[in-house]
């Protein structure tokens, strides 16, 4: 899932106002050896933390149904996890660092989700929005400056871009097969034995149409088909 989403952001990071630049899109961790090496502009995307997003787990299980509705599986709900990127620019002047930072702005604040035609086939196939921030306030128990003492750079400006993604939980399993007719009922009369009416079954709604008669609250059975309890001192009286 955390590959499938690098995918995802390079190709949203190379398009908008960076589309056609040639701009590099790195995953790295950008560290001063990794620096040195840059001999061209580049955008760095580095995965610094990743951790589960406790609200919005859910418990139960989830319907996988058909194209009718029926319900064919059942699975447990996503968790889902919030992916922090570190995102800098790299060039050899800081105003063309700051004009491809303000670029990089430009390309992501239109998008609240990540485009859903640009979701690999796992996370597609789940139908959920894939949020996105940029900017925002900082709230992870790291500050940037420690993150940058612990790469063993110097500060460097930079945009706190998160992901919350859903991670699909396995396995599926087989759902029971559809109810295909109602509940039957069979009504005895004083004596005990079974009366002569025929067994009496309850139609759902969405199996077949049904009359007044009954659906109505209400309805009264017809005289003979009371249903029979005892009562404390074991004597049989009708309903």
């Amino acid at each position: 899932m955390i590959h499938e989403v690098d995918e995802v952001l390079k190709g949203l990071l190379r398009s908008g106002a960076l589309a056609g630049s040639g701009i590099e899109v790195a995953f790295d961790a950008p560290t001063r050896e990794w620096a040195a090496r840059r001999n061209a502009p580049a955008i760095n995307a580095y995965l610094y933390d990743i951790r589960e997003d406790v609200r919005r787990r859910e418990r139960g299980a989830m319907a996988v149904r058909d194209e009718r509705g029926i319900v064919l599986r059942r699975r447990q709900p996503p968790r889902w996890f919030r992916l922090s990127y570190l995102v800098t620019a790299w060039t050899k002047q800081p105003q063309d660092e700051h004009r491809l930072l303000s670029a990089v702005l430009a390309t992501l604040l239109p998008h609240e989700i990540l485009p859903p035609h640009a979701l690999p086939d796992a996370l597609a196939a789940l139908g959920l929005s894939v949020p996105l921030s940029v900017a925002n306030l900082h709230t992870e128990s790291r500050s940037l400056a420690e993150i940058w003492s612990a790469l063993g750079g110097e500060l460097k400006p930079s945009l706190d871009l998160v992901v919350t993604a859903p991670f699909p939980s396995f396995p599926e399993y087989d759902a029971g097969p559809p109810v295909t007719e109602g509940a039957g009922v069979r009504v005895r009369g004083m004596d005990g034995t079974l009366e002569g009416s025929p067994e009496r079954r309850h139609r759902a709604r969405h199996l077949t149409s049904t009359t007044a008669a009954d659906t109505a609250p209400g309805t009264e059975l017809p005289a003979g088909d009371h249903p029979v309890a005892e009562d404390r001192n074991g004597e049989k009286r009708a309903k």
